[in-house]
Parts: structure tokens; C-alpha cells; sequence
């Protein structure tokens, strides 16, 4: 081969190569293509037979300029050689290229390259350079202990919108050892965490629901429309108009819960559909026409809803593909129900989920269907307007302010999370709304039931979420222990139900007769999950399992303590600084690394779980007698009382004396035998027969361990087979939880039952808004109920008054008592008559949107044409102010057409709040349009009181001056501002009369 190298270099006018230092019989046959030696001769030079010799003649090699070497600047620029850790995360950075790779190297999860660079510093991480082979850069890392990956997911996940890849370690088997080239670990990833697909981490909202929803629509045919340049006045709208209409199918699940859903429905409700549902993370294809895919995005971008684009072929799937991961499959005569559109986007969601669990097993439980007219619709404007889940300011889901944390009194973390769902989607089915009420009654009724009931829901879990944990083969005996409580708690809540005693009859309504509370009861499913519990009962050892909680806090603390003494080694002082006060606590712990090996047995089964666990405990508790008089007799042969036998880390099995006089008498009986650590006053050293025993017990709680392993998988497998009748005795509980908070805050806030038909009126008497009064009364000061009857008789109340007198207040009240009433909750008023709402629409409230060029007046053109375009006559309207962002005579032309567009074409019952009282002269032969108003007292001295208790008429004084005053506006500008009126003079009526 050096005769052929040498020949080879004395060619005139050839392509040099560097001549590489290897010896290709050394390599192995997979290896070669990594190492070629020259393109033209590697047939021959590597074609070699076992003790032969291949030649080759020199005119026998090619002449001319040799082709050059294949892919030479990707050979130039190879990576280098880097320790197998780092190439396993390389590689899995490459296959993950859209996700943050945390790689597990023991007891830490690591970041590498540029990925350590970029967050390292957002998770307050120090990066450092791992040094490795002399010749190869060092490469970035950061970590972070294993058991803090909850807190670090929260960040790179909930807060920075990230996809984050997990790569665990498993240990590799000798065939394993070979494949791999000795590895000890072979790394792959075992999960994709998205915002959308958590499961059981510590920082989700344990009172909300994480959703991951897929949006799919059916793409249109030729649509000519599509094709029209669109005017300039709508391309800050986000929705082409000629996409409105096309269908869009819905799916939605969380994983934590195994709740499935879908919907149909199409582009022009979508934004509505995206509020309401919450969604944290979006689907979308990633083969949907231009067209549609961006109006999808600026929807979702609006909304500020994390947009994910999964593989738009999985569409076309089946509804039969989603069987493996239901709990029952979906019943053939059911499927035909699903639209295109809802089985494309589940199909698409399904697929998604299985994608990121990388074969984790997941049952979810059977998609429930919902259609538009089952629940009332509320619109994302009216959402926030009306401040039904998060207030305008904050934007805080359920935080003060807000319609949910007012009448929010539920004591379990599912229940919380139902009543969000009722409250954002009330149902417009009255068996259903009776039913709901019904129950209320029946806790209105008997305090004493409620309060027992309540007592025993408190102590449970969030059985939806534990269930859920278990059906991925995730739940530890920690969860078993969980169920087990919460299922011996509802069959004490059974026994409650069972023994109730309720009137046949209700005296505050004529409706059907209707038991919702024992049907509920019926629904109990106890036989299964009561065998459940006992099997539980007496395989987990609770005491055991609070000692192994303590060993893994001693554990954490140990970690601590070396991440401490990194930061003070190489860390400033304010990174030393950071460590938290706790963490410092949590170091000073005594260290237990020379414990006795009786002191670390915790086991988390009981000895009797199993036939075998009591034959591998007795042949322990054999062995540990052994141990026990093997250290009476090398007591008695050494003459030192302190020596025990230990198992030390680092060491292994020891015998350990302590104690001056005692290191004297075993050094001298020991003489012959091995010493370890050794000093004046303590003294190890080594025992034959004690390391051959200490050998066998190992091996023993080996076995147990295992053995409890096999167990606790097989309590998880029953908790499977008990999955849907888990699952709906937690439904049960959730609906009593409901029901015991409604009537708990009727009886609170003095509500009442409301009364629904079918009808399009409202009647109210006395109906107060539910947040502002308990807004006034934390102030002492008291709130002003009002009467609404607003319906087939007045239609249209258009409603004037003083700036602060209460319109916008009296608009809103009436909005959430229709939201309440639906979603099954007793209302704020003396008596209530509803006639069902399918929809609610708002407009109130002034914004801009600069970041898409939409002024304030936009804002609320968009907002005003929606409540044209779809309000239909069962819709409840409220609108304030209209047409005040533009000049008068402009908005008092809008304001009337609106006012007029909702009386003749849309005839559903309004709310119109206004300042242009000039609309009462315009709009007075309207004969179901009616006029209330809010006033002003004068008193002596210049003072005033708004009285906000709406009468018949038009108040054409808006009092704008007094709120300036009180506002704080400078007297001069007051004064200035008075004159000005004066000279104005009041605003003329129109001569032409009514318009009809």
C-alpha cells in the first residue's frame, strides 16, 4: 500500500489528498466510508481475502486529473469526535430541530451548544465549557437538577411558548453494551412537552383546563370572490369577507383530563369560538391554501393563542384511527354524525398527541359533539366587555372582578373548572337548565345536606386529572394513595345521598317534576372502585411511603449542597446571593451516608402485597438475623462493644467502630485483614463473611424491589379497568360541588330562582349587576336594583341618562343575569322570567388597535357590524354609545341606523344606551321601542346625587361638566367649558320628523 501511496504522489498534475495516519485493517467494515482512502482505488485497496496480497501496477492506474474527493468540504467541515453524551444530544437536536433538548446524564438534565447559550441565561442557568478530548473545542452546557425540571419546564414552556424535548437515560443490557460499543446509557427522547400537551406538571392551573384544540377547515371550491383584490378599507379586518362562511371543523381535548370535543362551525364564528374555548396551544394544517391558512393566523395571532402547523395529510384519517386512543371506541351508528370537517381536525389533533408522547399510552375519554344551538354563544367582544372570565384590566382568567371569581364557590379543582365551562357556554336546552336548577334548590333547601356534602368534597382529589395519569401509566403510589381516599370519600358521600329525605314537591316552581339529585345518586358506580380501594388499602404501605418522601428530600438537599459548593468555587456573589434562604435550610441536614442498612430499607408495599414479597421479606428478615450474630461474635472476637456493620457509599459493607479504646482492640484482631478509613477515634475495615452476607442482601431488596414494581403496575392496570366508572363518579362529584356552590352563593347574595320559556322576554324586577355591588358594598355603600321588561311588547329600550348615572352597569346586569339563568345558577333580582337567548352580542367599552391600523371608530364599526350581521331574533343586544368616536352629525346618523337596522331587520330584544337624545325624537313612532332614563338630584349649595333607579322618559342633560369637576379638571377649564354650552345652546331637533 506505501508502494502505491508513494506512486500515486509522483504523478504529475493530479489532485493531491492529505494522507491520513489510519490503519484500515483496524477499522470495521461499517466504518470504512468514513475513512476512504483514495476515490479511484478504494475497490482495490480494500478488496482484501483472508493471507493474500493485492498489487497493483502503475500503468494500471488511471491518468489524468483525478475526479475530485466526494462531499470533500462536508468532510472538511465534520463534526469533531465528541464524548458519546454530547453526540447523543447533538443528534437528537438535529431530529428535534423545532424543540429545546433537556438530555438526563444523571442526576441533572443538560443543555448543550448553542441551545445552552441562548437559555441558559432566561433560566438563570450558568453556562459553562465541558472540556473533552485534547484537539476538540470544549462545548456550552447548562443543567439544572433532575428533580427542579417542573420549575425550568414552567419557564421554557408556559412562559417563552417553547416546544421542550426530554431525552432520558436507559440503561443498556449486555446485547445492548455490545450494539452501542460498551455504553453504559443509551439516550432517546421520550416526550415532547408543548403549552398544549401537559400532562401532570406541577405548574398547570389546577382550576382551568389545558386545551389543545385543532382548527381544520374545508376548503371551498372556485370561489371567484376569493380572487377580487379586496378594498383597502378592509384589509385591516382579520378575515377575508369571502371566507367568512366557509365550515371549519373544531377538536379539542386536555390531556391531563382525557376530555375530547368537537365542533362545526365556521370562519366568521371562529374568534368567538377560539375565546371561549381558551385554548393554550392551536393546530392548524401545514398544507392549507395561502388564503385561508393566513386569515386562520391573524385570528389566532390576534387572540395571542400559540399557533403550531402539524402535517396536514393526517386529515385524512378515519374516525375509526381514533379507537387506540379512547377509552370506547366511538359506536358506529355515532360516527355519521361527525362532520368532514370535525373528523379531519380530530384526526389532525390525534395524531398531533400521539406525535409528542413518543408511544406513551393515552385513553381519552369518547369525543363529545357540540353544536352551535345547544348552548348560547357569546362572542369574544361580549366575553371581555362584559368581563365573564377575566377582567378587562388584568385579563386575568377568573381573577377579581370578574363574573366567575364572583360567583365562584366551588371546593374542588374539577368542579372549578366545570363551572367555567357552564359559565362560558350556558346551555339554551331548558330539561337541561331546569335540571341545574333544580339541584341548586334542593341545596337551597337543605343547608344541612349542602354543608355535609361540602365537607366531604374538600377532602378529595382532582379525581379527573389523577384518573388521567393512571390511563398513561404515570400515576406512583403517592396517586394511588389519592384515589384510594377519594373513592372511600364517595361512597361516604353515597351514604349521605342515600339517606337524604327531600319533598315530593318543590313549592317555588310549577315546572315537570324533576330528581336531579337522585339521579345523580344512581349514577354512583361503587362495586368496581370500592374492590379497588381495598386492594390498594392492603398492598401500599402509608407510613413507608412518608419515610421514602423523607430520604428523597435528604436526597434533594444533598443536591443542593453541591450546586452550593459549585457557586461558591466558581459562582459570583450575587449568584451565591440567589440561592433562596430555604435552599440554605434545607443543606444543613445531617449527612446519613454512613447510616445502617436497616435504616434505609423503606419499602413502599406492604410485606403481604404478594405471595412472593412475604417469601423474599422472610428470607431478609433470615439474613438480617445472621448479620445480627455475626456482629455479636466480631464484637466478642475484637473486644470492641461500638463496632457494627454498615453499608457505606463509596465503601460498600464495612465494619464500623468508633471510639479510641475500641480502634486499638480491632486493630490489633484485625491485623490481617483489609483497612479502610481510618482515624483516632472511628475505624473501618473489611470483613469477608460480612461482604459475602451484605452481597446476598442486596441482592435480596433487589428482588423486592422489582417485586414491588410488578405490583404497583399491576394496581395501576385496575385502575385502568376502572377507568369510566372512575371516571364517572368524578363526574358526579363534580355536578354536586356545582350545585352546593350555587346554592351557596344564593343564599349569600340573596338570588333567586330564575323562571325560563321560550319566549323573547325579560322580565326582571329588581335585577342587580352581581360584581358591582359587591364592589359598592366593600366601599359601604349600597347598590340600586333595577327593573328590565324588555321583549315582545318593548322590544327596543333606549336608555339615556348622566355620564356615572348607571347605563352602562344597567346594560350589563341584564346580559350576565340571561348568562347565569342558562348556565343553571339562581340570578341577582327579586323575580326573573327569561325567555331563552341564543346568542349575546355587546358593544361597549372604547379601544384601538393600532398594530393593525384600526381606530377607535373602526374598532367599533367591526364590532357593530358583527351584532348586524348575525344577531337574529331570540339574541339579546346591548350596545352603548354608539357613533361616539367620529363628529356628532356622523354619529348620530350611525347610531340611528344601527338602532333602526336592529328594530326592523334583526328584531331581537335591545339595550340602547345613548347621549344623542336627538335618537328619542328620530325613533319616537317606533311602537316597540320604549324610553327610560337616569337622573340627577340638585341640592342646595351647588351639590348633587345621581339617582340610578331608571324611569320612563329622555333626560337630555347629560351632566358631563359635573363628572369633570369631580374628575378633577381645573375650575378654569370648568368655567370655559360653561360658557361654551351657553353659547351652543341645546342641540336642535330635526324638522323632518320621526323616521320610520
Amino acid at each position: 500500500m506505501q508502494n502505491v501511496a508513494r506512486s500515486f504522489h509522483r504523478l504529475p498534475n493530479v489532485q493531491r489528498w492529505p494522507l491520513r495516519k489510519i490503519k484500515f485493517n483496524q477499522l470495521q467494515p461499517e466504518q470504512w466510508h468514513r475513512h476512504p482512502p483514495y476515490p479511484s482505488l478504494g475497490s482495490v485497496i480494500l478488496h482484501r481475502g483472508a493471507k493474500s496480497r493485492s498489487t497493483v501496477q502503475l500503468e494500471e492506474l488511471p491518468q489524468g486529473a483525478l475526479e475530485p474527493l466526494l462531499n470533500t468540504a462536508e468532510e472538511e467541515d465534520e463534526e469533531p469526535t465528541y464524548p458519546t453524551v454530547i453526540r447523543q444530544a447533538r443528534n437528537n437536536m438535529r431530529k428535534f430541530d423545532k424543540c429545546v433538548v433537556l438530555t438526563r446524564v444523571g442526576s441533572f438534565y443538560e443543555l448543550y451548544f448553542e441551545q445552552a447559550v441562548e437559555y441558559g441565561p432566561l433560566l438563570n442557568l450558568k453556562v459553562a465549557q465541558k472540556k473533552s478530548k485534547a484537539g476538540i473545542p470544549p462545548v456550552p452546557m447548562a443543567g439544572f437538577p433532575f428533580f427542579q425540571l417542573d420549575r425550568f419546564l414552567k419557564v421554557l414552556v408556559q412562559d417563552l411558548n417553547k416546544y421542550v424535548a426530554i431525552s432520558e437515560e436507559f440503561a443498556n443490557d449486555p446485547a445492548g453494551k455490545v450494539k452501542s460499543g460498551g455504553l453504559m446509557f443509551d439516550r432517546r427522547v421520550t416526550r415532547v412537552v408543548t403549552p398544549g400537551t401537559l400532562i401532570d406538571e406541577k405548574f398547570m392551573n389546577p382550576y382551568e383546563n389545558n386545551f389543545l384544540l385543532a382548527v381544520h377547515p374545508i376548503a371551498p371550491g372556485t370561489n371567484s370572490r376569493l380572487a377580487e383584490k379586496r378594498p383597502a378599507e378592509l384589509e385591516s379586518n382579520l378575515m377575508d369577507p369571502g371566507l367568512s362562511s366557509i365550515r371549519v371543523g373544531l377538536a379539542w381535548l386536555d390531556i391531563s383530563t382525557g376530555e375530547f370535543f368537537s365542533q362545526s362551525s365556521d370562519m366568521a364564528s371562529l374568534p368567538s369560538a377560539l375565546a371561549r374555548i381558551g385554548a393554550k396551544e392551536i393546530i392548524v394544517s401545514d398544507i392549507l391554501e395561502s388564503s385561508i391558512s393566513q386569515s386562520i393566523a391573524r385570528i389566532i395571532e390576534h387572540d395571542r393563542r400559540l399557533l403550531t402547523y402539524h402535517a396536514g395529510k393526517n386529515a385524512e384519517l378515519p374516525i375509526t384511527f381514533w379507537a387506540s386512543m379512547l377509552e370506547t371506541p366511538v359506536p358506529t351508528a355515532d360516527e355519521n354524525a361527525f362532520t368532514q370537517e370535525e373528523t379531519s381536525a380530530g384526526s389532525m389533533l390525534l395524531t398531533y398527541v400521539a406525535d409528542n408522547l413518543q408511544g406513551l399510552h393515552i385513553k381519552l375519554q369518547p369525543p363529545q359533539r357540540r353544536q352551535e344551538f345547544d348552548t348560547m354563544s357569546i362572542d369574544k367582544n361580549s366575553l371581555r366587555g362584559l368581563e365573564v372570565l377575566a377582567t378587562c384590566k388584568e385579563g386575568v382568567g377568573g381573577g377579581k372582578g370578574s363574573l366567575l371569581h364572583t360567583v365562584r364557590r366551588t371546593v374542588t379543582r374539577s368542579g372549578s373548572r366545570l363551572l367555567k365551562d357552564w359559565i362560558s357556554s350556558p346551555s339554551t336546552s331548558l330539561p337541561l337548565i331546569n335540571a341545574r336548577l333544580e339541584l341548586v334548590s334542593t341545596f337551597v333547601r337543605d343547608a344541612r345536606l349542602r354543608e355535609e356534602l361540602v365537607k366531604e368534597l374538600r377532602r378529595t382529589s382532582d379525581c379527573q386529572r389523577l384518573v388521567q395519569q393512571f390511563s398513561m401509566g404515570r400515576g406512583d403510589a403517592d396517586d394511588l394513595v389519592s384515589l384510594l381516599r377519594t373513592i372511600e370519600i364517595t361512597e361516604s358521600i353515597a351514604r349521605i345521598m342515600g339517606t337524604a329525605a327531600f319533598s315530593e314537591s318543590s313549592a317555588e316552581s310549577s315546572l315537570e317534576k324533576v330528581d336531579p339529585f337522585r339521579l345523580l345518586h344512581q349514577k354512583f358506580s361503587l362495586e368496581g372502585p370500592r374492590a379497588l380501594a381495598a386492594r390498594i388499602s392492603d398492598a401500599i404501605d402509608e407510613d413507608a411511603l412518608l419515610q421514602s418522601h423523607q430520604r428523597g428530600e435528604s436526597e434533594s438537599a444533598g443536591y443542593i449542597s453541591t450546586a452550593q459548593a459549585i457557586l461558591q468555587s466558581e459562582g459570583s456573589v450575587a449568584d451565591q446571593a440567589a440561592m433562596s434562604q430555604v435552599l440554605r435550610v434545607k443543606v444543613a441536614q445531617p449527612d446519613t451516608s454512613e447510616q445502617e442498612t436497616e435504616d434505609e430499607d423503606a419499602w413502599i408495599m406492604r410485606k403481604t402485597a404478594s405471595p412472593f414479597l412475604v417469601s423474599l421479606h422472610d428470607r431478609l428478615f433470615e439474613l438480617r438475623q445472621q448479620r445480627e450474630n455475626l456482629a455479636k461474635t466480631l464484637r466478642a472476637e475484637t473486644g470492641a462493644q461500638s463496632l457494627s456493620l454498615r453499608y457505606v457509599a463509596g465503601s460498600g459493607h464495612v465494619c464500623h467502630v468508633k471510639g479510641a479504646k475500641d480502634v486499638r482492640h480491632t486493630a490489633k484482631a484485625s491485623s490481617g485483614g483489609r483497612t479502610g478509613r481510618a482515624t483516632k477515634s472511628t475505624r473501618i475495615f473489611y470483613n469477608s463473611e460480612w461482604t459475602d452476607l451484605g452481597a446476598k442482601m442486596d441482592q435480596l431488596k433487589f428482588q423486592i424491589r422489582a417485586e414491588e414494581q410488578r405490583v404497583l403496575n399491576q394496581l395501576r392496570g385496575r385502575v385502568v379497568v376502572n377507568l369510566v366508572k372512575l371516571r364517572r363518579n368524578a363526574a358526579v362529584l363534580d355536578a354536586l360541588d356545582i350545585g352546593c356552590a350555587l346554592a351557596t352563593l344564593a343564599e349569600e347574595q340573596g338570588f333567586t330562582r330564575p323562571i325560563l320559556n321560550n319566549s323573547t322576554n325579560h322580565k326582571i324586577l329588581g335585577g342587580r349587576h352581581p360584581t358591582v355591588k359587591l364592589g359598592l358594598e366593600e366601599e359601604g355603600r349600597a347598590f340600586v336594583g333595577n327593573d328590565c321588561f324588555v321583549g315582545e311588547e318593548e322590544r327596543v329600550w333606549l336608555i339615556t341618562g348622566p355620564n356615572m348615572g348607571g347605563k352602562s352597569t344597567f346594560l350589563r346586569q341584564n346580559a350576565l343575569i340571561s348568562i347565569l339563568a342558562q348556565a343553571g345558577s339562581f340570578v341577582p333580582a327579586e323575580h326573573a322570567e327569561l325567555g331563552i337567548v341564543d346568542q349575546i352580542f355587546t358593544r361597549v367599552g372604547s379601544a384601538d388597535d393600532l398594530f393593525r391600523d384600526q381606530s377607535t371608530f373602526m374598532v367599533e364599526m367591526v364590532e357593530t357590524a358583527v351584532i348586524l350581521n348575525q344577531a337574529t331574533s331570540r339574541s339579546l343586544v346591548i350596545m352603548d354609545e354608539i357613533g361616539r368616536g367620529t363628529t356628532p352629525e356622523d354619529g348620530i346618523a350611525v347610531a340611528f341606523a344601527c338602532l333602526h337596522h336592529l328594530y326592523h331587520n334583526n328584531q331581537c330584544r335591545t339595550l340602547f344606551a345613548t347621549h344623542f337624545h336627538i335618537l328619542a325624537d328620530l325613533a319616537k313612532d317606533l311602537d316597540h321601542l320604549a324610553c327610560y332614563c337616569t337622573d340627577v338630584a340638585e341640592e342646595a349649595g351647588g351639590s348633587f346625587s345621581y339617582l340610578h333607579r331608571l324611569r320612563r322618559g329622555v333626560n337630555k342633560a347629560s351632566h358631563a361638566l359635573k363628572v369633570a369637576r369631580i374628575a378633577g379638571i381645573p375650575e378654569p377649564a370648568i368655567r370655559t367649558a360653561e360658557q361654551i354650552i351657553a353659547r351652543l345652546g341645546p342641540v336642535p331637533v330635526s324638522d323632518n320628523g320621526p323616521i320610520r
